[in-house]
């Protein structure tokens, strides 16, 4: 207690000072005293909790916005600054001094100090908070992207390059510090072309080198091996082109060309590919590359250099052989906005050269795989860009069907794989093609494969031929999928019926038993059977024309005839619980004792909290009370703590304790 009364004696200027100057009552200021010692007294507990230290900050800041709405509303004149101008937010700075003593492992809070010293416009305060936690967390790339954002907002590209160096040394492998990289330079570009033509510097191309980076050597502060090098004061590495290009002559001729045409940046992707060579850089340098606001010649060079790279990096992976085709086809976004484009032809003869360079690609990959894990990567990556292009409203119908037989060309052969079988009939479905054509083409694909997407295209083939019942077809398809090893997808054809015939009351129940006496035999199956008793609990226990009387002899029969699971136990108390009509308490305790058998501290928590909701407080009492005497000693403990806390009203601060922590910031700010 005496730490908090030395915190009471520490506020007692700058609230005698708000009084004085008429921003505050003397009634306010003991609101204030008495709220701030309940946080002080929490803070002093002997388990600190980083919840009690964000709250206290959050009333400051509070706080804080109110005294300035307060002094700009009363229009006080101009006088020299009190403590009361600067204590609220110094308070800020403290507490979160005082949690991050506590908490330095934790690198949200860290964050969140400095983004309140941000705001607070503390700009000596930011960068020795960034220090410090970069000291502690060298291995976090967000704090280095979140140091070098504020070097730059303070015009200190030296330092926002040092920051980034030192980042990508410990941290090579992180590509969004890589992303932040090349935009900071694609930045620091951008600067010095709008600089130079306000200064009259001009550019010429007549000694136009025809390989810049062969023609001079270019220093980005990245050593051969492609790791950054560590620089050993805050002033940064500056490249070599920039020292040149404040020099006269030819040399700062050939120095501001060079930069002009991007060699620091393609210095800095080349060390990215060596370091990471990774799809995912290659896709996040490709899109940051195309949505930088840059001059289109820039950003075209930078492109070609990014995708020279991938081809030599990794140029047999899936992903990167789809990135490479369908290039031209992301390029056609950008050409449209360019002005003077050098193109004669029209945007709809450059689509079309777009994308059948990307399909003949793809279908070379696909029919050239390196292995059989190649070949059903590929395979999916084209089936999904065929159906992509194809579900396109404004895509004109001579291309959609060009990419239907040319997926119909890979999906035919004997050894075809079921993705490309099942994206062809699906867009035959969509396209409207003759339904006795699809079903012929169905049939075949199904003699020799058990994939689900096949299957569930054949059915959907054989609703729109067939009007009336197709139980046959669809008992043939789940005995045809049993095999299959992702039962997720095999779930799909289970469910298919259920969706798609249009039996009803009694027909529909009839319907769910077989299925569910079926989905018993086979042990395989257990994940569908609990999804199938879920859907049945909900469409036929619970379905309007189930009455209470009838609706108990169900429930009751569950655990005898289907074997419910926790979870559909948790469901049924779920509806039984939140129905519109009167809710049965017998049918909840009924629920609740079988629901015990699979989870007796969360059965015991939600049936006690809805008697305690209800008012009925003793027998939740009981039910606690029954509960932990056959619970083991950890889930015992664990259950008596739960209680506890909502009976003392903590369930709230249980739940505020983790605290939203604002996103870390990935991507540099430029002011």
């Amino acid at each position: 207690m005496e730490r908090v009364q030395f915190q009471q004696e520490q506020m007692l200027a700058e609230l005698k000072d708000l009084v004085q100057r008429g921003l505050f009552t003397e009634t306010e200021v003991k609101q204030i005293m008495r709220k701030r010692t309940q946080f002080e007294n929490a803070l002093v507990r002997r388990i600190a909790r980083k919840a009690d230290f964000l709250r206290y900050a959050a009333y400051e800041m509070n706080l804080e916005q109110l005294r300035r709405k307060r002094l700009d509303r009363l229009d006080l004149p101009k006088s020299k600054t009190t403590i009361s101008d600067y204590a609220l937010v110094r308070r800020q700075f403290h507490i979160f001094e005082r949690a991050l003593r506590k908490f330095k492992a934790d690198v949200g809070l860290w964050i969140q100090y400095i983004q309140v010293a941000k705001r607070a416009g503390a700009r000596g305060l930011v960068g020795r908070i960034t220090a410090r936690a970069l000291q502690l967390h060298p291995n976090v790339p967000s704090l280095y992207v979140v140091a070098a954002s504020h070097e730059l907002s303070h015009a200190s590209p030296s330092a926002a390059r040092a920051l980034l160096q030192r980042g990508l040394r410990l941290n090579a492998h992180s590509v969004d510090l890589w992303r932040e990289y090349v935009r900071m330079e694609l930045h620091f570009i951008e600067g010095m072309r709008r600089r130079w033509n306000i200064l009259g510097i001009g550019i010429t191309s007549e000694k136009k080198p025809l390989d810049i980076d062969a023609s001079m050597d270019v220093d980005t502060g990245m050593d051969s091996a492609a790791d950054p090098n560590i620089v050993t004061d805050d002033r940064g590495e500056t490249p070599d082109e920039i020292v040149a290009a404040a020099k006269g002559g030819d040399q700062g001729e050939t120095a501001r060309r060079a930069i002009m045409e991007g060699a620091i940046v393609k210095s800095a992707m080349c060390s990215a590919a060596k370091a990471s060579p990774r799809i995912e850089l290659f896709s996040q340098l490709d899109e940051l590359i195309r949505n930088y606001p840059c001059q289109p010649h820039l950003r075209e060079t930078l492109l070609d250099e990014l995708h020279n790279l991938l081809h030599q990096t990794i140029p047999d992976e899936p992903e990167a052989i789809k990135m490479l085709a369908t290039r031209r086809l992301r390029e056609l976004t950008l050409d449209k906005a360019s002005v003077g484009s050098d193109s004669n032809q029209s945007e709809s003869e450059r689509l079309v050269d777009g994308l059948r360079y990307a399909n003949e690609r793809l279908m070379i990959a696909v029919g050239n795989p390196l292995n059989d894990k190649a070949r059903a990567q590929i395979s999916a990556l084209y089936a999904d860009f065929v159906e992509e292009w194809c579900r396109l409203p404004t895509l004109d119908p001579t291309l959609k069907q060009y990419l239907i037989a040319s997926l119909s060309t890979l999906a035919r052969p004997p050894d075809a794989l079921p993705i490309l079988q099942a994206t062809h009939l699906r867009l035959l479905l969509r396209d409207g093609a003759p339904p006795k054509r699809i079903l012929k083409l169905a049939r075949r694909y199904c003699r020799a494969t058990n994939a689900p997407d096949v299957w569930l295209s054949r059915l959907d083939a054989e609703k729109a031929v067939n009007d009336g019942d197709i139980t046959a077809i669809w008992s043939s398809a789940r005995s045809a999928v049993q095999s299959f090893p992702d039962k997720r997808e095999v779930e799909k054809v289970w469910l298919w019926g259920l969706d798609h015939c249009t039996s009803a009351g009694e027909n529909r129940h009839s319907l769910f038993e077989n299925l569910l006496e079926q989905s018993m035999q086979d042990s395989s199956t257990r994940s569908i059977h609990e999804s199938l008793l879920l859907r049945y609990i909900s469409e036929v226990v619970y379905s309007e024309c189930i009455d209470d009387v009838e609706r108990c002899k169900l429930v009751r029969r569950l655990p005898v005839a289907y074997l419910p699971t926790e979870t559909v136990w948790e469901h049924l108390f779920s509806l039984e619980s939140t129905r519109k009509k009167a809710v049965q308490k017998t049918m909840l305790n009924t629920i609740y004792q079988q629901w015990q058998a699979f989870d007796g501290v969360r059965s015991a928590m939600t049936w006690a909290g809805w008697l305690a909701d209800h008012g009925d407080g003793k027998e939740a009492t009981k039910v606690i009370s029954k509960a932990v005497v056959h619970l083991p000693s950890e889930e015992r403990a664990r259950l008596q703590q739960m209680w506890n806390s909502r009976l003392n009203e903590g369930k709230g601060e249980e739940d505020e304790r983790e605290e939203t922590v604002e996103r870390m910031p990935v991507t540099l700010t430029f002011e």
